[in-house]
């Protein structure tokens, strides 16, 4: 026996190495008794049989009933890591009990940042055009591509939520000194170097406009087919949160009659089939759903799992992985139920 904690990790689908660092891991081993850590799932009975004794219960698709949780008396938090607040789990028992809810979604700013930057870079610039140009013997030299390409220095950004994806964005665009505006209903501070604004203003000035909204009932198709209309001609939308915060064929559509271009990492119905229209849009640079997918891109979620453990066990507040809001949470739930029957 021991007297660490018990930590329940049923990570899987997600890899133990996709996720720790060796070294992470083994401080997390030192502070708490892990129980499941492999690349397999640990199964329902399993877990059941450890829940009333476990501190943390650390899964991607973290399932606890009213019961389970009611005989969970050592339960601290329940940590998820596959991005985002899913059914399964009784949110509103945990809240009840003051057992906290932790997301993962944190852990993928860096990489998806990154990628929102070179979507953005690249659909500016014409590369993937010129690239395709350049195999069957169209390319333009020397050519400034009048009317199409832009410089991104200086102009105005607008993002759509401007949460952290959308925060370490802005910090990775700051050398190109943009103009950068903001729609976010739970913007709650002021932030240097933004302009809240309503979303009619921030379509219609915006050169460069950034989904990255967290889905919920109120970000159903926020960005409308009218919205969508709104914008300048030539504008750059690039879709990195979810497509259920658009209005997707409206967004194609636009693209394909030349009024915008459109870069997204994600679709409303995924995988795409092989035979599907959208793949032969104009206008268009497709990235199939894998902004977070880069070697190590996250292990930064395993970094914040073992920052939290250590701060929860020494009663600190400070927080890496996001918090469930209560008042929040049952509508981004409803939309990921909606997004899975879609």
């Amino acid at each position: 026996m021991t007297d660490k904690p018990l930590l329940i990790l049923d990570q899987h689908f997600r890899r133990l190495e996709e996720l720790f660092r060796p070294e992470a891991y083994a401080e997390l081993s030192g502070m708490c008794r892990i129980e499941g850590g492999q690349n397999w799932p640990m199964g329902a009975e399993r877990i059941d049989a450890l829940i009333g004794e476990a501190a943390f219960y650390v899964a991607a698709m973290p399932a606890l009933t009213g019961a389970q949780i009611a005989r969970s008396t050592n339960l601290k938090a329940v940590i998820e890591v596959a991005g985002g607040f899913n059914e399964g789990l009784d949110y509103a028992a945990c809240f009840e009990r003051g057992i906290e809810v932790l997301s993962c979604a944190p852990g993928f700013r860096q990489s998806v940042a990154e990628m929102t930057l070179a979507m953005i870079l690249g659909a500016a610039r014409g590369l993937v055009d010129e690239h395709e140009a350049f195999r069957t013997g169209g390319e333009r030299w020397l050519d400034d591509r009048e009317g199409r390409d832009f410089s991104l220095f200086g102009q105005t950004v607008g993002f759509i939520g401007y949460g952290q994806i959308a925060r370490e964005t802005h910090r990775l665009m700051a050398p190109f000194s943009p103009r950068v505006l903001a729609y976010d209903p739970f913007l709650k501070e002021e932030n240097p170097g933004v302009e809240a604004t309503d979303l009619e203003t921030l379509v219609a000035a915006s050169r460069v406009v950034i989904v990255a909204a967290v889905p919920s009932e109120e970000t159903r198709g926020l960005l409308s087919a009218a919205l969508i209309e709104a914008l300048p001609p030539g504008a750059l939308v690039v879709v990195i949160s979810r497509a259920w915060c658009t209005d997707f064929p409206a967004l194609v559509a636009a693209a394909n009659g030349g009024q915008i271009r459109l870069a997204t990492d994600v679709f409303p119905h995924e995988p795409i089939a092989r035979t599907d229209p959208l793949r032969q849009s104009e206008n268009v640079i497709f990235s199939p759903h894998r902004a977070a997918a880069v070697p190590g891109g996250r292990l930064p979620i395993g970094d914040m799992i073992l920052h939290d453990v250590k701060a929860i066990l020494d009663g600190r507040r400070d927080r890496h992985l996001k918090s469930a809001d209560p008042e929040q949470v049952a509508s981004m739930v409803a939309a990921q139920i909606g997004m899975a029957a879609q």
